[in-house]
């Protein structure tokens, strides 16, 4: 898929040197596109595997506890990773190990294994998280300082454009028009059951050999573009640096802010489909909730291309409180009303979840300087919420019902709020009265 080259009055000069940055930007953003796509097919794949393997709510939400749980496994280990190989060369690693994923639902598709799956999307996940490590803080050093939110913003809303297709891809080659309901699937004898899920699990092989071919064929295509190393910001394997990551505590409340604004984008597009489904919200079929989720992550690609240009203009954080709010009282209103409103408020939520990502990953590592590498692998381990929270707020939907369930992310949302307003001032600012 062809990417336009972003906006060079943006991002696109190397201070001081004259030096376009545009066109490696936009190399660079092909792979926000990917990950974004696979990553929300999982929204598609949580509701399908449940179906297959008979799950409840919070066994479903075994592939997101394992798909992000992998980044808190594999995000200091892809920081060394860029700190021995640099930028670059980590992004090829990623590709290629996600590709690896990719395959490794064939096998799992033919058992069919519910834990072979879970297997592929560590792996999955484990080339995706060396891809974030590498690429979010070299989105942000790739250009001016005082761009980097808006740039970043930029190379996300792409990365929602691929969360934006997933479903609509999804929803077309995996969810079978007519599944059977659990009281069917439940009747069945022993060999018929086995046939179902094989049948079922099938739809899986095609579209995931598919899109590992595409990974590797980027792998080969971002290994022979020349991308311009961005020496100070980046730590070489035993270079001595004054400086440590624990000295800012914005990095800490930033990865704070990560682990729990994943965890609840994460836990709301998950369930959207079982959500969409109940009787008092919507009683739509799966395939057809598939096609809403889209509108959910559609909503964060506009944010994203409107929200980059607003932080030409308005503060990083102010933006980010503002949208913190917003979200907030969009999934109450959701929590307490039915049929249409529930619906198109917690799609609505997609729209003010667009800047939240950048914004807080560009606070979090603002001023960093050689230790961005570090710090990226930092706020990329946070993204362990996407598994924590979601599984969480599984284990409650089993006991209160999927409706009152998302008190979880409005939690998550006021404490992008006080990150905003406060959490997310860098030293420079922290200690200047001091």
């Amino acid at each position: 898929m062809a990417i336009s080259t972003p906006n060079t009055s943006t991002t696109s000069t190397a201070p001081g040197t004259g030096q376009s940055y545009g066109a490696p930007l936009a190399v660079v953003t092909t792979l926000f596109f990917m990950w974004g796509f696979l990553t929300c097919l999982n929204d598609i794949l949580v509701p399908h595997l449940k179906s297959i393997f008979d799950l409840n709510y919070r066994q479903s939400q075994a592939v997101q506890l394992a798909f992000f749980g992998a980044y808190f496994v594999f995000s200091f280990p892809s920081s060394r990773i860029v700190d021995w190989i640099g930028y670059q060369r980590s992004m090829v690693v990623g590709l290629l190990t996600a590709g690896v994923g990719t395959f490794l639902f064939v096998p799992a598709a033919l058992v069919p294994s519910y834990p072979l799956f879970l297997g592929a999307f560590i792996v999955l996940a484990a080339g995706i998280t060396c891809l974030q490590v590498a690429a979010n803080p070299y989105v942000t050093v790739l250009g001016k300082p005082e761009t980097a939110s808006s740039r970043l913003n930029l190379t996300q809303a792409f990365n929602s454009l691929g969360t934006f297709l997933a479903p609509f891809f999804g929803g077309w080659l995996i969810l079978s028009a007519a599944p059977k309901t659990m009281t069917e699937i439940r009747a069945l004898a022993p060999d018929a059951l086995q046939a179902y899920r094989l049948h079922e699990a099938a739809s899986v092989k095609t579209p995931y050999v598919g899109l590992g071919i595409a990974l590797i064929v980027l792998a080969i295509a971002i290994g022979s573009f020349k991308l311009p190393k961005i020496e100070h910001a980046q730590h070489k394997v035993g270079e001595k640096v004054n400086d440590s990551i624990w000295r800012h505590p914005s990095l800490i409340f930033g990865a704070i802010g990560i682990f729990v604004y994943v965890g609840a984008e994460v836990s709301i597009g998950s369930f959207l489909v079982n959500y969409f489904s109940q009787p008092e919200i919507g009683g739509l079929t799966e395939k057809v909730a598939a096609s809403f989720v889209a509108f959910y992550w559609g909503g964060a690609m506009v944010g994203r291309f409107i929200g980059s240009a607003l932080l030409q203009k308005i503060s990083t954080r102010g933006l980010l409180g503002i949208c913190a709010v917003c979200a907030a009282a969009l999934v109450a209103i959701s929590m307490l009303a039915t049929g249409h409103v529930a619906m198109y408020s917690i799609i609505l939520v997609g729209f003010f979840n667009s800047i939240m990502f950048p914004s807080i990953f560009t606070l979090g590592v603002a001023e960093l300087g050689p230790l961005t590498g570090d710090g990226s692998g930092i706020m990329i381990m946070a993204i362990v919420g996407g598994a924590i929270i979601p599984y969480a707020q599984g284990a409650i939907a089993d006991r209160i019902g999927i409706h009152h369930a998302f008190f979880l992310p409005v939690i998550c949302y006021l404490y992008i709020l006080y990150f905003a307003l406060s959490g997310s001032k860098p030293n420079s600012q922290r200690y200047a009265k001091a």
